[in-house]
């Protein structure tokens, strides 16, 4: 931490002591588990580089209040954005990522429900999102990653084709699988919104789509039920897929994570029905 995290920490929490070390190490955030006024608490750091502490707590204070009021995420205790550090209750609940619970369609229902609810607290229309979103999605081409040269090629036609078409945009979680869900009893509980943003309902099937929907159709099928529609129209939903599988493919490079980088590369190849190319293999960096 910096020292002007730690020095708003010891006026916010003058008797706290670590409890835990719930951080991953791949990102410039560091994420404690500390024990301070009686309570238990958790506390998010960012690096110089972060982006996440900013919208989380625009989260925080614009969007989480349905969610808080339940029980289903966590309270904001104090929060500086400028610092980059923020503090909030202890939400308890073990994480859905690798307990029976993410197999249990019950667990998908509920977090569609929950998911309906938070996206339909606003929505704005926006002309310029998809111009955007076009134009990140081509600078990521352009930059540093290891996605094979052909594929590149064909990314950017398609990418470069897309319309600049109005958006309807919601309150997104960013980040929605179970690797962000609790499971407490019976109950599904949200955490980590670092990569909340106002976005098209879709980007928040995408991640599960990649993922739990194509190991188990019933979960899907629980999640649309818990969710109350489907709004994932053909032409919107392959742009959000091909976005996935760039941005995957483009982060995981930058941030050493090789399996979840391959991972990138496998959707890319399914989505342009093509083999995964040999060069897109790791150990081939690219410029």
């Amino acid at each position: 931490m910096s020292d002007r995290q730690r020095e708003l920490l010891d006026t916010w929490l003058p008797d706290a002591h670590v409890v835990a070390n719930h951080s991953w190490g791949l990102v410039q955030t560091t994420v404690v588990e500390v024990y301070a006024g009686g309570a238990r608490l958790i506390v998010k750091a960012g690096g110089p580089q972060d982006h996440h502490i900013e919208r989380e707590l625009r989260a925080h204070r614009e969007w989480l209040a349905p969610w808080v009021r339940t029980g289903h995420a966590p309270q904001l205790v104090h929060g500086d954005v400028e610092a980059k550090l923020l503090v909030t209750r202890y939400l308890p609940g073990t994480l859905v990522q690798g307990h029976p619970a993410q197999d249990d369609p019950e667990t998908y229902r509920q977090a569609g429900a929950l998911l309906a609810t938070f996206h339909a607290q606003s929505s704005t229309v926006d002309d310029t999102w998809e111009r955007r979103n076009r134009e990140r999605l081509l600078s990521d081409l352009d930059g540093p990653h290891r996605i094979d040269p052909v594929s590149t090629q064909r990314l950017r036609a398609e990418v470069s084709s897309w319309p600049d078409a109005p958006a309807t945009l919601v309150p997104t979680h960013g980040d929605w699988q179970p690797r962000n869900w609790l499971i407490d009893g019976e109950i599904v509980r949200v955490i980590d919104f670092g990569r909340a943003e106002l976005r098209p309902a879709v980007t928040d099937f995408a991640r599960l789509e990649r993922q739990d929907f194509a190991r188990d159709p019933a979960l899907e099928a629980a999640f649309i039920e818990g969710y109350g529609i489907d709004p994932r129209s053909p032409d919107l939903w392959r742009r959000t897929m091909v976005t996935e599988a760039i941005g995957t493919a483009v982060w995981a490079y930058g941030v050493g994570d090789e399996d979840f980088e391959q991972h990138g590369h496998r959707m890319i190849a399914a989505l342009l029905d093509e083999p995964l190319a040999q060069n897109a293999q790791l150990g081939d960096p690219r410029p």
